[in-house]
């Protein structure tokens, strides 16, 4: 009996354009654990946005499109719904904290009224409860004069305030997953933490697992439990949390962890940058497509894509340099900027 309540097995997602197809995602698999919290990581443009909304199918319609995979969700595919069936999976659920709050808010109709939608939708409740829930609700998250600020319109909150808000409206359901992508992107350093704390505080009280979408390995340190490692469409990198910072085996994750800064570090010594950019999704080269930018390429690394290698029952990585016949290659001393984080929230 498995403890996974989402398991995404082989995704291969695709968008046409004028240039031609673009493979967003590419043989991505990945399970997520009841109350656990995974992060997928990974530079713009890797893959992690298209990953996350291809499990709720809404990506444009015109020109995406889900070409194989399966999404099971408590052992049944999510591709194979309806739009009609998927209307009741979305939000009740699996529910999603989109990057800009304001953006995800209707800005015409008063917080209260958008909180309370998908309790009157998804819970049936009635106009007085689902008012009465909703003050709950804002209260849970934060947000002080709940009542009065629930009369309120989402241009009276601030950016943080506002984040609160949408995780509230995420929350109301009491959704089974949370997928939260970039939730502290457009906050100040200071509104992060809190609602970090805020999403890690909510999810003790509700047990929800969480899919957290980020590019900022200091949330990773902060949040979760698992981790995967995105490049150019492709997971190639999974491991626990301790794996990641600790242990990392691929030359990319090597790269993110460098390239991060470091807490107790000399400010004086430079970050060091991965060189070169990501390669282009619709004209991909053959072979590994970190290739081009790896500091230990090997000839194979251009001609072969790299087997997914078992490091432990936790831990797997796609890299040329695993096999037996590769040379060795000693990871950098210091993989990253933060290790020490990450040794002072275990120790």
């Amino acid at each position: 009996m498995t403890d996974n309540i989402l398991a995404v097995d082989q995704l291969h997602v695709s968008f046409q354009t004028h240039e031609g197809e673009v493979k967003a995602a590419r043989g991505i698999s990945f399970d997520l654990k009841k109350g656990e919290t995974l992060a997928i990581v990974g530079e713009s443009g890797s893959g992690k946005s298209v990953a996350a909304k291809s499990l709720l199918r809404v990506l444009p319609k015109q020109n995406s499109i889900i070409k194989q995979g399966e999404v099971l969700y408590d052992g049944k595919d999510l591709l194979k719904y309806s739009e009609k069936e998927m209307q009741k999976i979305r939000g009740s659920e699996i529910s999603m904290v989109f990057q800009d709050p304001m953006t995800s808010l209707n800005p015409t109709m008063t917080i209260g009224k958008q909180i309370m939608e998908g309790l009157k939708k998804h819970q049936q409740m009635g106009k007085r409860e689902a008012l009465k829930e909703a003050k709950e609700l804002l209260r849970l998250v934060g947000i002080p004069n709940a009542e009065e600020r629930m009369k309120e319109h989402p241009h009276q909150f601030s950016g943080g305030m506002r984040q609160r808000v949408v995780i509230a409206i995420a929350l109301a359901c009491k959704p089974k997953v949370l997928i939260a992508d970039e939730p502290t992107t457009a906050l100040d350093v200071t509104i992060q933490a809190q609602i970090l704390d805020l999403m890690k505080d909510l999810q003790k009280k509700t047990g929800t697992a969480i899919i957290i979408i980020t590019h900022d390995l200091g949330v990773v340190a902060n949040m979760a439990q698992r981790v995967a490692v995105m490049y150019a469409g492709e997971i190639i990198e999974t491991g626990t949390a301790d794996e990641i910072f600790f242990e990392p085996k691929h030359p990319y994750t090597w790269g993110l962890l460098l390239s991060m800064p470091k807490l107790y570090a000399d400010r004086s010594v430079p970050l060091i940058p991965i060189a070169g950019t990501p390669p282009d999704l619709g004209q991909l080269p053959d072979g590994c497509p970190f290739a081009a930018r790896c500091p230990h390429v090997m000839k194979v690394c251009h001609d072969f894509t790299p087997a997914n290698t078992i490091i432990s029952d936790t831990h797997t990585v796609s890299c040329w340099l695993e096999d037996e016949r590769a040379p060795r290659v000693d990871r950098p001393h210091d993989v990253g900027g933060l290790i020490d984080e990450r040794k002072s929230k275990t120790t």
